[in-house]
């Protein structure tokens, strides 16, 4: 009934090795990560648990084969890459060819705002360390989603479902969702095409790399709807929606408000609330269109015979959403569900009449303005190099060098948190989750835990021939309320094993 649920981010960064264009992205991944792994896990270092995971299941019903699986699908084998576990429940590690942050468990926007801006940090961090080794060399992090070449990266998003919801249901509403949701949270990319190749500025980072409209890939024919069902919960009351279609956002109200809507148009389709039939004629070409126009005026068609820009379908959610809110909830709707509402009917109002009015809130506003007074200063047509260099400084996480980095600290973006608490979310976890009861065993019991993942924390212990695993199958227990005063009574995880399993 609210934005509030079960939710996270999987972040991939990406990653150069300055002054050496040939450099193994794996291996300069791998620096990044075994760097922070080292400074900052104290004792013994916890692996990645993948019992629990099933990439391959498939939501509409049936396991893709193994044998016919692009090996980037794989996720459940250990391929011996750098991954570590924090003490805020987080997940650093190297996916494929880049570092990745996923996330804990929030139930939130205002905290999958904290805790992935967190993960800015951690990886700056990390970038500081790895050059900092003997022999290490400058490497740089940004936080996009395209090396401009033909390549894209993920920025994925998961929320908890009720099992019960019809995945048709959630194909049905989500995919016109998603086909316009980009004029909010898209973080803008100089270039048009997979390679960049045809000249020209467009909204969204990843809409020219989508190919169909459902399916279980991520990496080839990448769906607007992800069908992996892997839930990493109770299987028989939830679904994990793995959502890979948005870009990765520096913009703290371009975040907040890509979870948020998102949030609540999936409680409208839990509760079946959305009556009128929004579905988009050619979704894909659709989505491509929508980001290759930042003017805003590029329409869509509706199954129904109705043509309106995606502006416009948005504003459609907006009103069923502000109706389901009241219905549901009426007065006792809570702040962030009514803040959430009030940014989204804000911001949509002012990009109806002018996309610039928001350039100080949306990554994609605040990337063009500073492209066209390049442009202006400079003359600049859209083919010069110049211009996406810009775009991909944007996105550097160094402050000195980053440009939203600099128009943050210069005012000129606005912020939902101060320094201090994104600070304290690198190494704090969530306390309303399990991540919580994850991030504190790591912390106080750090010698004793062999591995962890989202639905388990696997202790060894001493006198014990076998490892032992405490699972955390529902994401809501765990939390500081559940088990907080269970940890500051046991000292060892001898004592803590025991009391759990007594």
């Amino acid at each position: 009934m609210s934005v509030r649920r079960v939710m996270g981010t999987e972040v991939e960064y990406g990653i150069s090795v300055q002054g050496q264009p040939l450099a193994n992205p794996m291996v300069a991944s791998s620096q990044v990560v075994n760097a922070y792994a080292s400074a900052t896990v104290r004792a013994r270092r916890a692996r990645w648990d993948f019992e629990e995971e099933s990439p391959l299941r498939d939501a509409r019903g049936f396991d893709m084969a193994r044998q016919v699986a692009d090996p980037s699908q794989l996720t459940d084998e250990d391929m011996g890459l750098a991954n570590v576990i924090l003490t805020n429940g987080a997940r650093l590690y190297v996916d494929h060819a880049h570092p990745e942050y996923s996330t804990p468990e929030v139930t939130n926007p205002l905290d999958i705002v904290r805790w992935d801006k967190a993960g800015e940090q951690v990886m700056l961090d990390a970038q500081r360390r790895a050059g900092a080794l003997p022999n290490g060399v400058p490497i740089a992090l940004y936080k996009n989603n395209t090396d401009n070449k033909g390549a894209s990266y993920g920025a994925h998003e998961n929320y908890l479902m009720r099992r019960s919801t019809p995945f048709g249901d959630i194909v049905r509403h989500l995919t016109p969702f998603f086909v316009s949701r980009q004029v909010v949270c898209g973080a803008g990319r100089v270039g048009i095409g997979q390679d960049g190749r045809e000249h020209g500025f467009q909204v969204s980072q990843r809409a020219d790399f989508f190919e169909v409209e459902v399916g279980l890939e991520t990496t080839l024919k990448r769906p607007i709807i992800n069908t992996r069902d892997e839930p990493h919960a109770d299987p028989e009351k939830y679904r994990r929606l793995h959502v890979i279609i948005g870009d990765a956002n520096l913009s703290e109200v371009s975040t907040y408000l890509k979870v948020g809507t998102t949030s609540l148009v999936l409680a409208m389709i839990e509760d079946r609330f959305i009556g009128p039939d929004l579905t988009v004629d050619g979704a894909v070409a659709a989505l491509r269109s929508v980001s290759h126009d930042p003017t805003l005026r590029q329409t869509l068609t509706l199954t129904d015979g109705r043509t309106i820009t995606a502006v416009q379908l948005q504003l459609e959610y907006l009103d069923l959403a502000k109706k389901y809110v009241e219905d549901r909830l009426g007065a006792d709707a809570d702040p962030q569900t009514l803040d959430v509402l009030a940014r989204w009917e804000s911001v949509l109002d002012r990009l109806e009449r002018d996309p610039m009015l928001c350039a100080t809130e949306l990554d994609w506003v605040a990337k063009l303005k500073l492209l066209e007074q390049y442009r202006e200063r400079d003359g600049l047509d859209w083919d010069d190099a110049k211009l996406a260099l810009i775009d991909l400084q944007y996105s550097d996480i160094r402050p000195d060098k980053g440009l939203y980095n600099r128009l943050a600290a210069s005012g000129r973006m606005e912020r939902l948190l101060d320094e201090k608490t994104i600070v304290r979310a690198m190494h704090d976890p969530p306390e309303d989750t399990r991540a919580y009861f994850r991030g504190r065993c790591l912390e106080q019991y750090a010698d004793h835990v062999a591995a962890a993942s989202w639905d388990s924390v696997i202790f060894d212990l001493p006198g014990r021939e076998s490892l032992q695993r405490v699972p955390t199958i529902d994401p809501l227990r765990g939390s500081r309320a559940h088990v907080g005063e269970l940890l500051d009574r046991c000292e060892t995880a001898e004592q803590l094993f025991a009391v759990l399993t007594r």
